[in-house]
């Protein structure tokens, strides 16, 4: 049980010119969050938006969230991670995931199968580079440096230049319980898409039992602000109803298979069936509201205080807010978690 909470903001995905969010995390890092965090799919990447926002800040922490490992070998990210972590003053969170096969066989060109020990072989090379105690090398079956075969010229290398840290913290974006214990053995902390917050504990206690002391489980977690529940649930299902719908296959479809685990399995395999069928206004009234509610804090301020409890009763150490820009919502979104 956590109880006191850290706070952070998930501003997402940057779209275009006029998705810019630097009045947002600057107005975020004045309120005292510790942090804020960027994504990436197929669209734009994860480190030039956090690159920017650093640029003009200089106290809240950068995290990525995630970095997708396919988009970039494992030296790459590390170089990445050490520069952006050098220019910014030793702000960056480095947060990575293996994504799904859709975008990692479809976008990537890269095969998907065994994730779990890409990821392994993919942290433990960034940390040799980060740390500098030799030439790298790796042996693993995913990523062999050098490379063998090709003009069987290449040699191990060391990273040039020193890092600000050799110890950069790595988080892992993971919904299944071999990779949440992954995460808990091999990183620092854990970026959970969906959780619902009283069930946390149940579905995930034995694969979290490894973590050190310190480990951070930083929940992203949609927060509206509003009189009109209903509406605010409506708001969250129709995240849900693309997610759960159609962000994956659907033989494979992590985000479907974690609202299963969490007591949904019959509304998430209905809600697929009928998006899949394009019916997707169907699929979003299929979303139960005790789901929509399970997983955000929605509502008028007092409602989301109340069930701002179940968030600190639970495994949860950090709260990554989705949905509000506006000073006056990110005032009292801290004020509620931190006051």
């Amino acid at each position: 049980m956590s109880g006191d909470l850290k706070l952070g903001l998930n501003v997402g995905y940057w779209q275009r010119n006029a998705d810019d969010a630097t009045e947002v995390v600057q107005t975020a890092e004045r309120l005292g969050y510790d942090s804020v965090w960027t994504a990436e799919a197929y669209g734009s990447d994860a480190f030039t938006p956090l690159a920017w926002y650093g640029a003009r800040t200089s106290r809240i922490k950068l995290g990525t969230s995630v970095a997708q490992i396919s988009a970039r070998t494992p030296v790459t990210t590390a170089m990445t991670a050490m520069t952006l972590d050098h220019l910014t003053g030793g702000r960056l969170l480095l947060g990575i995931g293996a994504s799904g096969p859709q975008v990692v066989e479809g976008w990537y060109g890269r095969p998907f199968p065994k994730p779990l020990a890409r990821t392994r072989e993919y942290v433990d090379i960034m940390r040799k580079v980060w740390r500098r105690e030799e030439p790298v090398t790796n042996d693993g079956p995913h990523y062999p440096m050098p490379y063998p075969g090709g003009t069987e010229l290449g040699k191990p290398l060391k990273l040039i230049t020193h890092p600000l840290r050799p110890e950069i913290p790595i988080y892992l974006g993971a919904e299944g319980p071999k990779n949440v214990a992954l995460a808990a053995e091999i990183t620092d902390g854990w970026l959970p898409l969906f959780v619902f917050p009283e069930k946390l504990q149940t579905m995930y206690g034995e694969a979290l039992a490894g973590a050190e002391p310190g480990f951070d489980i930083a929940a992203m977690v949609l927060v509206m602000i509003t009189d009109d529940v209903q509406a605010a649930l409506d708001g969250v299902k129709m995240m849900l109803t693309l997610y759960i719908g159609g962000m994956g296959a659907k033989s494979r479809n992590f985000h479907s298979d974690i609202v299963g685990r969490m007591g949904f399995a019959d509304a998430a395999h209905k809600i697929q069936e009928l998006y899949l069928a394009g019916r997707k206004d169907e699929a979003f009234h299929a979303i139960p509201d005790e789901l929509a509610d399970g997983i955000s804090l929605v509502g008028p301020a007092g409602r989301i205080r109340e069930r701002l409890e179940l968030w600190r009763n639970s495994p949860v150490t950090n709260l990554l807010v989705m949905g509000p820009r506006d000073e006056p919502s990110l005032r009292t979104i801290r004020d509620l978690v931190l006051g």
